[in-house]
């Protein structure tokens, strides 16, 4: 008897209820980490090092299995492992073992990474894709918001709460996962196929050669790194900013996790609102239009931080991170536009993946570095220092508008003759 369900089906059950289970650990994990934990800044920051270097060394060990084995078999065992950190790090409110969760879940991540998208596309094929992972990305931020309200509920319990059962729920998909996944289009790869840690030196030095020369991509590979520099520091270290130094107010009985819920909830909602304006009124096909609207985000970025940094009344602090919010991932999609624009199709993927470890190492240079400041001195001046690592990016934002505007005749001069 076939019990396996349609590969849609259990590709939109994954984006839906992992949404769910996520959100309900990570809208709760640094409120926990802060108050029942009790870790210091660079013992937060160091939590999400551990947690991308685990990611950065076991992603392609972890791949073997998803090109030889099976798709299913690496997806199945990657939410397992995610879901066991999860309540490791519940269940333990211990630096060391919030440690331990990292390497646990971030290995999980790196079984996930490439298998799910590989597993959907050897299932359905190529065509049509994108509205399958068009309905996914609804059914996740629907997924989003009912997790936020499980975690408000579960955290007036206990901080740890919502992050065990959040766990334990992804436990139990891996098994629905075991049961009823299909996997009946997957042709096991050859060994010579596989990458290997050569290679991820090679693609750091395939990538510099193709960028070497041309001045946008240099800029877009700095600007990499700047963002890779100061984002460990601010994932880590706003909340725990948020508790140190603002006053809760005790509006209508609400807790702090219940203020958390109502930030987290507020920044998806304008999130989507504010990235269907930019979809309908920004002409992201002009390069100079796409960059200055970048340059424009990142200065808004740049003074919400520094804002969120000096603000001591809560309103003042509320309204600024969600500026920061809105300001850092507004741009996302238009700089990842405007990127692969500059690239050609034969070394694409290669730039792509050196610009991945660029963004990597300022994350495991930057962080620790954000932490010991904010250590040794105090949460605002750590998010100052977020704000002086980043804004460099506005610089080199005003070069790339330079640039583009002077290509610009040049281009409108090849599209008349041809």
């Amino acid at each position: 008897m076939n019990r396996k369900l349609p590969a849609y089906t259990i590709y939109l059950t994954i984006q839906g209820g992992f949404a769910v289970f996520f959100t309900m650990m990570s809208m709760i994990s640094a409120v926990y980490r802060v108050e029942t934990a009790g870790l210091n800044p660079l013992q937060l920051v160091l939590v999400g090092t551990v947690l991308e270097l685990s990611v950065f060394i076991f992603e392609i060990p972890t791949g073997i299995v998803a090109d030889m084995k099976s798709r299913r078999l690496s997806v199945i065992i990657g939410y397992f492992l995610i879901g066991v950190g999860f309540m490791v790090e519940g269940a333990f409110p211990f630096f060391g073992a919030i440690l331990l969760a990292q390497v646990i879940w971030g290995t999980g991540a790196t079984f996930t990474s490439g298998a799910e998208e590989a597993w959907l596309a050897d299932e359905l094929g190529e065509d049509g894709l994108s509205q399958v992972y068009l309905r996914g990305s609804q059914l996740a931020q629907i997924g989003t918001l009912i997790g936020i309200g499980v975690s408000v509920v579960l955290g007036q319990i206990a901080f740890g709460l919502p992050m065990f059962a959040g766990g334990f729920l992804i436990v139990l998909m891996a098994g629905f996962l075991w049961l009823f996944m299909p996997e009946t289009g997957f042709t096991p790869a050859e060994s010579v196929e596989l990458q290997n840690w050569k290679k991820m030196g090679e693609t750091f030095k395939g990538g510099m050669e193709v960028v070497k020369g041309q001045r946008i991509l240099v800029l877009i590979m700095v600007m990499t790194l700047f963002f890779g520099l100061s984002s460990e520091g601010l994932d880590r270290l706003w909340a725990a900013h948020l508790l140190e130094n603002f006053q809760f107010p005790t509006v209508a009985n609400f807790t702090v996790v219940t203020w958390f819920g109502i930030i987290n909830v507020v920044e998806l909602l304008l999130m989507v609102g504010l990235t269907e304006i930019v979809r309908r009124r920004v002409k992201t096909d002009d390069n100079s239009t796409a960059v200055l609207f970048l340059l424009l985000a990142n200065v808004g970025f740049v003074l919400s931080l520094v804002i969120f940094a000096l603000a001591t009344s809560f309103p003042a602090g509320l309204l600024s991170i969600w500026s920061v919010a809105v300001f850092r991932r507004i741009g996302n999609p238009i700089f990842a536009a405007w990127t692969n624009k500059k690239l050609r199709r034969e070394s694409r993927a290669t730039v792509l993946s050196m610009r991945g470890q660029l963004d990597a190492l300022g994350q495991f240079v930057g962080g620790p570095i954000i932490g010991a400041v904010g250590t040794l001195f105090s949460l605002r001046a750590a998010m100052l220092g977020v704000a002086l690592f980043v804004s460099p990016v506005i610089l080199l934002y005003h070069r790339a508008l330079k640039l583009e505007r002077e290509a610009l005749p040049e281009e409108l001069a090849v599209n008349s003759r041809q």
